[in-house]
């Protein structure tokens, strides 16, 4: 039985914001058994009406500043995306004190160290695990787990969607138009897939995770990159005479031989 019961807000309530919608009604008794709480959807704001819910009944309008203000409102789950909107709203959370949840790889990676301050100053706390890997449990390690270790490295895969393409064209000699719409296909790349094959994606992913990593303040301006959206078959070939391989980053003690696109030695 659960002990206590925990108001939540969702914000957003597009495809992510559905799915938390779900878990939470579908898994509501196992996680109250498992850890005591009664997780309770208190608002699941947006501003299209359209987006509601038809599987469970839920407070669904398009109120934020109401329902981040509710008194039983006790955490604040921001799904809009963005910078801006998503931004004022995590501000006004953190200083009623309510701890907010996000998965806002962008404007983490803009204000991550603002917003970490806000939250410190009015003794709340931002859960940002579903920022960096989704359901892969690496902010975590970075933050509690491997605290005592020293970190000398980041070295993997971030973003699927570029992945993927990069091995349809290094393995099958696909053209990456073909490669970008089997992805999109599949369901791996979005309808407008920009974010990820323009690098900036990944950019914010390792911004958050190499500031946790080596306890640095790093923007997503302060990396470099170079989109895969203009990779052509002969950077593949090319990639290939050199031992190389198009799909993940330079591996420790190789050569860091730099080309349009990240390599590391096969």
């Amino acid at each position: 039985m659960a002990d206590q019961s925990i108001g939540i807000c969702l914000l957003g309530c597009g495809t992510i914001g559905t799915g938390v919608v779900r878990i939470i009604h579908e898994q509501h008794d196992l996680i109250a058994n498992r850890t005591g709480l009664n997780l309770e959807l208190r608002h699941v704001v947006d501003r299209d009406p359209a987006r509601a819910p038809t599987f469970a009944r839920v407070p669904f309008h398009a109120d934020a500043e109401r329902a981040i203000d509710d008194p039983k409102t006790n955490i604040v789950i921001e799904l809009i995306g963005g910078t801006d909107v998503a931004g004022k709203f995590i501000e006004r959370a953190l200083r009623l004190g309510k701890p907010v949840v996000t998965a806002n790889k962008s404007l983490l990676a803009a204000r991550g160290s603002e917003l970490f301050a806000l939250a410190r100053n009015h003794n709340a706390c931002i859960g940002f695990e579903a920022s960096c890997g989704g359901g892969i449990p690496i902010i975590a390690a970075l933050t509690r787990d491997l605290v005592a270790n020293r970190i000398d490295a980041l070295i993997g895969i971030v973003n699927g969607t570029c992945n993927f393409i990069l091995t349809q064209m290094t393995r099958n000699g696909w053209e990456y138009d073909q490669a970008l719409a089997e992805a999109q296909k599949l369901g791996f790349a979005e309808a407008n897939p920009a974010m990820d094959v323009s690098g900036r994606d990944a950019a914010q992913k390792l911004s958050i995770l190499a500031g946790l990593a080596f306890n640095v303040q790093i923007n997503e301006s302060d990396v470099y990159l170079e989109g895969i959206d203009k990779l052509q078959d002969a950077d593949i070939k090319f990639a290939g005479n050199w031992g190389m391989s198009s799909s993940c980053w330079p591996s420790p003690g190789g050569t860091d031989r730099r080309f349009r696109f990240a390599c590391i030695r096969r």
